[in-house]
């Protein structure tokens, strides 16, 4: 019980002081802040103008595909980096199944190219 204890204080130490900070920089954000929101604060929409119609229109296509073009590139970013710091280590296979990955993620980047997402008038 005394091992276990001693390997988890650390832990519980650090935790102790995550959350004593975190409250303190709360509570110093209320008393330093002035506390007096305007009408426009405390609006449902802070963008500037009050809502005019209703929020269930269809959206067009467009905005899904530039979705799908950001996940696309967002997928490529987090998988290559740590792809291209353990390549030697992976060898010849995970060069080719990178290709794999990168030849699926084109074809998706053709299709929208070809859907015309990216053509905005």
């Amino acid at each position: 019980m005394e091992a276990l204890l001693q390997e988890y204080l650390p832990i519980l130490v650090f935790l102790a002081i995550a959350v004593g900070l975190a409250a303190v920089i709360v509570a110093a954000s209320y008393i330093v802040a002035r506390q007096n929101p305007d009408q426009e604060k405390l609006s449902p929409y802070e963008c500037g103008f009050e809502p005019f119609s209703d929020a269930r229109n269809q959206f067009d296509v467009r905005f899904y595909l530039v979705a799908i073009l950001f996940i696309i590139f967002d997928l490529e970013v987090a998988f290559l980096f740590p792809w291209a710091i353990s390549l030697g280590e992976i060898g010849v296979f995970g060069f080719w199944s990178m290709m794999v990955f990168l030849g699926i993620l084109t074809i998706g980047f053709i299709y929208e190219w070809k859907k015309g997402a990216l053509e905005w008038e």
